[in-house]
This record gives structure tokens, sequence and C-alpha cells, in this order.
């Protein structure tokens, strides 16, 4: 690379119209990035730098994904073009909205960041802090300041913490991320404040607004439910609160190993009691800044929605088609100001392009004042819509293909990017989506839109499709039959998404990707048969138990062979095999027999560790989760030459075997020495959080199992 490249970018003469720092920001990222590529900087530093500037590898090679940062999920009807701009024009054409509020744009090429960048810095957009070890985007609920049930508009305060977080020299020494959410009212599922860092739900106390503050949520492999930390904590205390958690965190929260560096673990170990102490130690020693109060005045000023036209009253008498009929029970919800809606705005996969964001840009300056809003179900939400003009904004989005109903129903299925483009992805959860989305609109019609059940997916253990707050939640994960490995995944049941994220739930077994559907169907059905009054899924499965759930499952879990059924060795919507068959020999066969049994084993005793939990049985619930792990080790260890009858130390020759070569994923392996070492435990946390890492010691040694291909 030549000299003059290594200079220091200057954008000014092009980009003088920016404000200047968020210009002068830019320009350093693109200076980072050249000496990165003339070999001038350590890799590894670049990656945590690009990443938070929003900037993300992919499964595919010199391809990246860029992450968009859009605070609360506002947004106006000129940066909505932005977007759609940049998505054509420097990615393919296609706006991904995430379970955060975000926008994401996939495969750019990292050379196209700088000036990505630019374009949305003119409309006022950042990607600064969308990924890494910072405050990711703060969100809130999208129907903040207009809902029914909220006890007031948490939107400014919401906007102010999201503002004075960014950047903020407190923030940028965590050892991972940190998420942050405002909710209007505790019992809706808007906000999910409950699994997250630091989650705010509104409250009103003696004619003062404040928030009851959760911290320590989080999902990821081993989900954590938020502590409660305040009952009432008055508004204009939050952005020191957050400042104050920031610094405990960055002190102590876990640098060196990353499985366990999020602030879940760090409540974990200290215990909420000690871990509000060192918050309120540290809030007495912060130095008062002006911005507390400044960020908040300002927010209030800027977030005053307007509505575009006067509150007016839908023609019922007018002409309505069965599609409109639909449309307006399904996708329109009445606001707190009388004579105007919210439209819900459907988007599957949570995919809008680039044409459609033009078009619906093009609507919403019809019809509202730049009061567009992302969910965190990935869709869409205008609000103040004057009730008569629903009629023809329902004609508009139809003719733009946005009119399609099923926002916040079962058919509305969350799902992460899986192996579409995630390094991590085990499946194709999107491809499973769009499968469901298929079935839908047939053989699953006459389920499509109910409101009580949610379906989410992951495409690994980690949850960012949330599926541990699903009613009906799916991640992926594989299994080995003989010698061919099938996609297959683990179904959690008892999450829901209500209150806040009010529980998550545990694996009830492996469904083949093929007969997903099938099991959503039956759960459908037990659902409606089990059910007493209001009951929710996650309260007929605690009142029942797991035991009874996998028998109504049971028939769609078996795994047929390669030789019965190919299309089972195949991930949804890939025509080609999952894994390859490794060829093997008869003695081989029998090693692989004799594994696939201890696997089996381990599944099975760690079905029986959830079943003691559910009952509080505690101390049974870990030691059989230790156990349900020790057979796991067993069948990895019989592909090494180890027989059972050797009567050989299953702990310390897993450690020589597996950890000792880094051929086991440590974090779990990690997991698996220390339980081993600390014996059973009464503690019912602890005891859940066995569970929890029994359920991923078994996942990857069923992945390390499905490569092996020395015996």
């Amino acid at each position: 690379m030549s000299e003059v490249n290594l200079k220091p970018v200057d954008s000014s003469a092009e980009w003088g119209h920016l404000p200047t720092a968020a210009r002068e920001e830019i320009d350093i990222f693109e200076t980072e990035l050249r000496r990165v590529q003339a070999g001038l900087v350590d890799e590894k530093i670049f990656t945590e730098f690009r990443l938070r500037h929003g900037v993300y590898g992919q499964r595919q090679d010199r391809v990246q994904m860029q992450r968009i940062k859009i605070p609360m999920g506002r947004m106006s009807a000129d940066q909505l073009v932005a977007l759609a701009d940049i998505a054509e024009e420097y990615a393919v054409g296609v706006l991904h909205v995430t379970t955060r509020q975000d926008f994401q744009c996939h495969f750019v090429d990292i050379d196209d960041t700088p000036n990505l960048m630019r374009r949305l810095a003119a409309v006022g957009i950042t990607t600064r802090e969308a990924c890494g070890n910072v405050i990711r985007n703060v969100t809130c609920c999208p129907c903040a300041g207009v809902c029914t049930d909220e006890a007031f508009d948490v939107a400014p305060h919401a906007h102010a913490m999201a503002y004075f977080m960014l950047r903020h020299s407190d923030a940028q020494n965590f050892g991972r991320k940190f998420k942050i959410s405002y909710s209007g009212c505790s019992e809706h599922g808007c906000g999910l404040g409950r699994m997250h860092d630091i989650g705010a739900v509104a409250r009103i106390r003696d004619g003062v607004e404040g928030f009851e503050v959760y911290v320590g949520g989080g999902l990821g492999s081993l989900p954590h439910q938020a502590k409660l930390y305040s009952e009432f904590m008055p508004a204009d205390q939050m952005l020191p609160l957050a400042q104050a958690i920031s610094r405990v965190f960055a002190r102590l929260g876990e640098k060196k190993n990353r499985a366990k560096a999020r602030m879940k673990f760090l409540i974990a170990k200290q215990g909420i009691d000690e871990f509000k102490r060192l918050v309120e130690e540290e809030r007495e020693r912060l130095p008062a800044d002006p911005r507390w109060e400044s960020e908040l005045q300002l927010a209030l000023e800027q977030l005053c929605d307007q509505p575009l036209k006067p509150p007016s009253r839908l023609d019922a008498a007018g002409s309505q088609t069965p599609q409109f009929a639909e449309w307006l029970e399904l996708n329109v919800h009445p606001q707190l100001q009388d004579g105007y809606s919210m439209v819900d705005i459907y988007l599957p996969l949570g995919d809008i392009t680039s044409l459609q964001a033009r078009q619906l840009a093009d609507v919403s300056r019809k019809y509202v004042k730049d009061t567009l809003r992302t969910t965190v179900d990935q869709n869409l939400l205008l609000q103040w819509v004057s009730n008569e003009d629903l009629p023809g904004l329902f004609g508009d989005l139809a003719e733009i293909g946005l009119a399609e109903t099923g926002a916040g129903r079962l058919k509305d299925v969350v799902a992460c990017p899986g192996t579409d483009s995630c390094k991590l992805g085990i499946t194709a959860s999107r491809g499973l989506a769009a499968h469901l989305r298929k079935e839908f609109g047939n053989g699953m019609s006459a389920i499509a839109h109910r409101s009580d059940l949610k379906i989410k997916i992951s495409g690994c253990f980690n949850s960012c499709g949330q599926h541990h707050i699903a009613d009906i939640g799916f991640f992926g994960s594989v299994q080995r039959k003989k010698n061919d490995t099938a996609p297959v995944f683990q179904v959690t049941l008892g999450g829901s998404t209500r209150n806040n994220a009010e529980s998550y739930g545990l694996a009830v077994g492996k469904i083949p990707s093929q007969n997903v559907d099938k099991a959503i169907v039956r759960v459908t059905e037990f659902y409606n048969r089990e059910k007493r009054g209001d009951e929710t899924l996650s309260d007929v499965v605690a009142r029942l138990g797991k035991t009874r759930v996998k028998q109504e499952l049971a028939e769609f879990m078996e795994l047929p062979t390669f030789e019965e059924s190919p299309d089972f060795y195949r991930d949804i919507r890939q025509p080609w095999q999952y894994k390859r068959s490794i060829g093997v020999g008869e003695c081989a066969g029998e090693v692989v027999d004799q594994a696939e049994f201890l696997l089996e084993d381990a599944d099975r005793i760690h079905f029986e560790s959830t079943l003691d939990l559910e009952r509080d049985r505690f101390g049974d619930a870990s030691a059989k989760a230790f156990e349900a792990c020790k057979k796991a080790a067993d069948a990895l260890l019989f592909t090494k030459g180890l027989w059972l009858s050797d009567r050989y130390d299953t702990v310390e020759e897993f450690r020589r075997h597996f950890c000792d070569t880094d051929s086991f994923y440590k974090p779990f392996a990690d997991n698996f020495l220390r339980t081993a070492q600390e014996g059973p435990s009464e503690d019912s946390e602890r005891a859940r959080l066995r569970v929890e890492e029994a359920t991923l010691f078994i996942e990857a040694a069923q992945g390390v199992y499905s490569q092996a291909t020395d015996f």
C-alpha cells in the first residue's frame, strides 16, 4: 500500500457538511482500516475496534455485516430512505430488522464501510457501539407515548440514556456487551426488561415518575433472569445509576474468560445485595455531571411527537373488503389519544427490500409525521394514523406488499441469521422460519393468527433468536445416526415474553428439522386441550410437567437412518446433505453404536435432572446434571479407545484428551471440571445453572462426536 494511503484520512473536502465529531470519528475508522490492511495494526485489536463501529464478520470470507443503531427504534422517513439507499448500493438491497430494533445489512465490502457510515451520519444515524464490548442499542417499547397501558411515556428517558452512555468513558472497558431496555408497563413484552443488564419498567409513586429497575439479566448460552435492584428509582436518577453500574462492571467484571464476562455472572458471583452495595458506593463517589439533567431535558424537548392530521373516526358504514377487515382487526390498535391508531407492518423474517423501504417512506409522509418505529419482534410500527385514513393506508400498503397480517401472532416467527451468515450457526434458523411461514399459509393456517403463543428460533445455543423466552423455542443442534449427521432443533418450553420476559424455558428434547412444523401443531393441540382458564403454555407445562410434554412430542423426536429418510439429513431449504457420511468399517461401527448409546443415556439423565428441578429437588437435579455430562464425556472417550470396563477416571481422562488438546469448547469444558470439583448443590439457582450447563456440555459433545474422524 502506498505511503499516501497510510496518512490520516481527512474527508472534510467532500464531507465537510457532516457534524465535525461524526466526520472525524469516521475518518479515524478509515485510517485504522488502511493501517490494518497494510499490516501495521494487530488484527485482534482492529477486530474489536471495527466491532465498536458496527462492522461484524460474516460466515462468508471477505464480506461483513453492518449493524446500524436505531435508538428506541425511532426513525424518520428521510432516515428510512437513507437506509434503503445504502442497503442497495453497498449490500444486497435488503434491510433486516433485529431483535434490538437495529437494522443490519449483509454482504458488505469492508472498504465501503467508511462511506456507508458517512451517508448515514448525514441523516443523524450512527453505527458506533452497535457491536462490541460496549453498551448496545438502547431498546424501548415502540408504543411509548401512545400506549393505552403505559404508566408514562418512557421514550425521552430511553433517549437520554442512549445518548448519555454512547461513547461514555466509563463504558469502554467491559469484558462483554451490555444491554439496556425501557418498558412503559409491566405486563407486556415490548421492552423485555427482565432479560437485560439494566431493565427499566415505568412506575409512578406519589405522583413521581420513576422505574422498577432490574439488573443482571441476559440470555446467551446460559440465561439468567434479571434481579430486582430497586422497586422504585426516580426517573432523574437513572443516568447516574447506569454510570455507577458501568463503573462497577468495568472494574470487577471478568476480562479473561469471555464466556463468564457478562454482568449476570458478576452479580451471580457477588450476590445482588453486595452488588447493590458496590453500586451505591460508586454512586456516592461520582462527581456531579450536568449532563444527567441536560440530556433528559433535551430529550423531553425533542421527543414531542405530533400528528400530521387531526383526529377522526373510521367510517364503519363504508365499504370494507374482507382483506381490509382482517387487517383492521389484526394490525390496527387504538392509541391513548382518541381518534388515532397504531398500525403494525409485518416483515416476514424481519426483512424489507430497499424498494419497499423507499415506498414506505413515501406512504408514511402521506399519513404521519416521522413516527416510524422498529420493534423487538423484527417488525415496523406506524403511530398517529388518523382513523379516517385507515382504508387509504391499507390500500397503499397493499400496493407495496406490506399489508400482510400476522405481526405479533404465531406466524410472526423471530429467527437469528443462523447458517445463512453467522459464523457460529449450526442450523439454518432462517430457513426453518421461512419454511414455517410457508406452512402457516397452507397446512398450519388454522393456527397462524394465534396471539397467545410466540415462536423464536436460534441457529445455535447462544439464543440470538431469544428461544429461551418463547412459548415455543428452538435452537440448532446436531444428532448423529450411525455415520450420518442430521440437523436437529432442541425444543424449549416454559418461556414467556409476557410481563417483560417473566419466565425462561428449559430444553425438552430434540426434534429433527423436518418435524418441527408437526411438533408445533402438536404443542398447540396439547395446549388447547389441557389449559385451564387463562393459563399460559408455560403455566400448563409447569402444572403437568415436562415428562407429559415429552410424551406428546415423542413421535417427532425419532431420527430415522439416512437410508430410511435422506431428507432428514438435509437442512431446511438446502438440497445437499447436511454433513457427508464418514466411511467406517464394522469395528468402528460398533464403536459408534456404543458412543450413541452413551449419548442417549446422557440425554435421558439430563431430562431427569430437569424434572427434579421443576419439583424443587435441587440436590438431585444438580447431581443428575453432572452425571449426564459424565455420560457424554464417556461417549467421547470411547472414541479414543477407552472402555467403561477400564474403570478410568472420566474427569481426568476428559481433561487429558479434550481439554489439554483444545478439542472441546473451553467454557463448557471448564463448567464440567468445576462441577466435578464442587459436587452437588442444594441451592436452587445453582442447580438450575448446573442443568443449563449440562444442556450445553451435551450439545457440545454431540458436535464433537459428529465431527470425529479417528475411530
